[in-house]
């Protein structure tokens, strides 16, 4: 099964993680790093990137056939997504132990959610 590991980040991880000393933010990287390489092993892992700030995103609404973009940042979310690991593992209890591993779990930041195959309803 396919699950989806959403790092979010707000004002407060954000913060966090700018208060870090050099050492401590070093750490965070090395515990990525460690995870990637693991799933990378044990042939978990299908993709994880970091993604850019949300200052750099665009909004895209399509109306009446026409196409507006906004850009970033978009002051009214609280929370953005940071970046993701894309994994196949057994089953959720895996996940959920692959995901407790990433650094902004400890913010109560990470959310795992499994991924609806080809042609799913979602039902």
């Amino acid at each position: 099964m396919k699950y989806l590991l959403l790092i979010t980040h707000n004002q407060q991880t954000r913060n966090a993680w700018q208060n870090m000393s050099e050492a401590e933010r070093e750490l965070g990287l090395k515990a990525h790093a460690a995870l990637g390489d693991e799933l990378a092993e044990t042939g978990e892992l299908i993709v994880s990137e970091a993604l850019a700030d949300q200052s750099r995103g665009k909004r895209v609404l399509v109306k009446n056939g026409r196409v507006t973009t906004t850009d970033g940042p978009f002051p009214e979310v609280k929370e953005y997504l940071a970046g993701f690991y894309l994994i196949e593992c057994d089953g959720i209890d895996s996940a959920v132990a692959h995901a407790a591993r990433i650094p902004e779990a400890a913010f109560g930041q990470v959310e795992v959610r499994p991924v609806l195959g080809t042609g799913a309803t979602g039902r």
